[in-house]
């Protein structure tokens, strides 16, 4: 098992105003977090001087028991969050000092995969799919195109036409990811994508994901489920307390 070692300060770089860093970054880096801590209150941190770096088609999973602050180094990824202290680096950009038009043009290469789906009650599953298109201005007959082909994938096609209150926890899932995965994207975040799934359901959403990676999508997953770390034998980064206690690479894996 190999033991995490925090970056040295001299690897640090000092970003511009326009949210890019003045030194040169890992070309194959899609994510960087340097010395990052998180705090909601004084003296209490959610996260605390994690530093990691995750390559350009990498996958990795998040583990740690509720509390760790798996789903928090997630928001921070995806710009729901600031952190309180450090810096990352997303695809190029610093986001901590992105300004707020610079943020959901990032926001649009990434896919997320929330605990709590985050389906708009009002739309079919196909409009909540084809959201994702629509803030890149695919054109209609393009973005129905790809939905319908996402939710074939997914085994929900013939759901197209429902509204997500009429679906089951599974399905309102495969909806949810499958409106993170129809646009393609350059980062996958997942927060516990298969919580409310079954076995089965399980291994084949989660061949899809890491599928994903074998494309040239960096993918994290956060998960409880330690068989599946096991199962698939990808890279695991445990977090206890809000710190990275182990980033453990399999034998092979990306150094």
């Amino acid at each position: 098992m190999k033991r995490f070692r925090p970056l040295s300060p001299r690897s640090w770089f000092r970003p511009d105003s326009a949210g890019a860093p003045t030194a040169p970054t890992r070309a194959d880096a899609a994510i960087q977090m340097y010395h990052c801590s998180k705090s909601y209150l004084a003296g209490s941190f959610a996260l605390r001087d994690v530093s990691l770096e995750f390559g350009r088609g990498e996958f990795a999973f998040l583990t740690g028991p509720s509390g760790a602050g798996k789903t928090t180094l997630l928001e921070l990824l995806f710009g729901a969050e600031h952190p309180s202290e450090g810096q990352i680096v997303v695809l190029g950009r610093n986001i901590s000092r992105l300004g707020a038009a610079a943020v959901p043009r990032l926001r649009r290469r990434i896919g997320v995969v929330f605990q709590d789906f985050k389906l708009l009650p009002r739309l079919t599953v196909e409009e909540n799919v084809a959201l994702a298109l629509d803030v890149l201005g695919t054109p209609r007959r393009e973005a129905r195109a790809k939905v319908f082909a996402t939710l074939k994938q997914l085994g929900l096609q013939h759901r197209r036409y429902h509204h997500p209150l009429s679906l089951s926890g599974g399905e309102q899932q495969r909806v949810a990811i499958a409106r993170a995965l129809v646009n393609e994207p350059e980062i996958l975040l997942a927060d516990e994508p298969t919580g409310n799934l079954d076995a089965d359901l399980t291994l084949e959403i989660m061949d899809l994901v890491v599928s994903t990676a074998l494309r040239g999508t960096t993918v994290l997953v956060a998960t409880h489920d330690l068989s599946l770390v096991d199962r698939y034998g990808k890279r695991s980064v445990r977090l206890e307390a809000g710190r990275v206690t182990e980033d453990h690479r399999p034998a092979g894996g990306v150094a």
